[in-house]
């Protein structure tokens, strides 16, 4: 017997409380690996191949195949680091809308946040982005990397914003797929849309001589802009002339337009946290 006051349950602050519980977190991310990779004779080194085998299959299709490189310098790598971060995005989302469903055992045993595995999707698939990463600057420093201070900049605020709108779809999704199991079909559709719907295959200039003065309504689209400041920071340094390559191939207010990408996703993450947060009551119900 122990004489000591009951104490109400902890209150759940979301995504606080998520990181509050950072022990849990790290558990739950070793648990996502290592179940990944279990009775895998290459194992982690997966995490290696499948972004090699990507980048390959695009740029023999796209970039010799279709000739779709446009004459740009060092295409390869311009292709290589948007797939980087758009793999970084649809990962997120689409493993993220899994989450709860995938979960539905320890969600009916353990009380704990439920943005916990959304939460840990995205930092799983930041695991995977790490292996992608590296051979991207490998690449970049064989071909003559010219970095400039703009590098470290460009890569943390087009982390940023995939992380921050990764989370937030996931949480979204993942709430609307325990209620209704086509929301997973419909992720499939959107990620299809994100591959061909940022300058990846091809380069922004593109955009800009179709649409012109009204080439900023592309930018509107935060995946968007990520990739661009995945290539500056990476793609522009390997090119011959980095100024000239800036000027023609990214938008002149490419720093505007990723804050504000980055604001927008920061706004619709608290937008969804309160959305998951008045409807996860009734996700255990649902998990029967």
């Amino acid at each position: 017997m122990v004489d000591a006051p009951l104490a109400p349950p902890a209150e759940n602050l979301g995504l606080l409380s998520v990181f509050k519980r950072r022990y849990l977190l790290k558990l739950l991310v070793q648990r996502e690996i290592s179940g990944r990779y279990s009775n895998s004779m290459l194992g982690v080194f997966w995490s290696y191949i499948n972004p090699l085998t990507q980048f390959l299959v695009y740029w023999l299709f796209m970039g010799k195949i279709m000739g779709a490189d446009h004459g740009m310098d060092n295409y390869p790598v311009h292709l290589f680091a948007g797939l980087v971060i758009v793999h970084f995005f649809t990962e997120t989302f689409g493993a993220g809308t899994r989450s709860l469903l995938g979960n539905k055992g320890l969600l009916k045993k353990m009380a704990m946040p439920k943005e916990m595995f959304p939460v840990a999707s995205m930092l799983v698939s930041l695991y995977h982005l790490v292996p992608a990463a590296l051979i991207l600057l490998v690449v970049c420093v064989f071909s003559g990397w010219q970095p400039s201070w703009e590098t470290i900049p460009s890569l943390l605020l087009a982390l940023g914003i995939v992380m921050a709108l990764g989370t937030a779809l996931a949480l979204i999704f993942s709430l609307a797929n325990v209620f209704f199991r086509d929301f997973g079909s419909v992720v499939n559709i959107v990620t299809n849309y994100i591959r061909f719907g940022v300058p990846m295959m091809y380069p922004f200039s593109m955009i800009q001589d179709a649409l012109g003065d009204k080439s900023w309504i592309y930018l509107l689209n935060p995946i968007a802009d990520a990739v661009l400041l995945f290539q500056q920071a990476f793609w522009v340094g390997v090119t011959p002339n980095p100024e000239a390559t800036a000027t023609k191939h990214l938008p002149e207010n490419l720093w505007v337009f990723g804050l504000v990408a980055f604001g927008a996703s920061l706004v619709i993450l608290v937008i969804a946290q309160l959305i998951f947060s008045k409807h996860e009551n009734k996700i255990p119900e649902r998990l029967t």
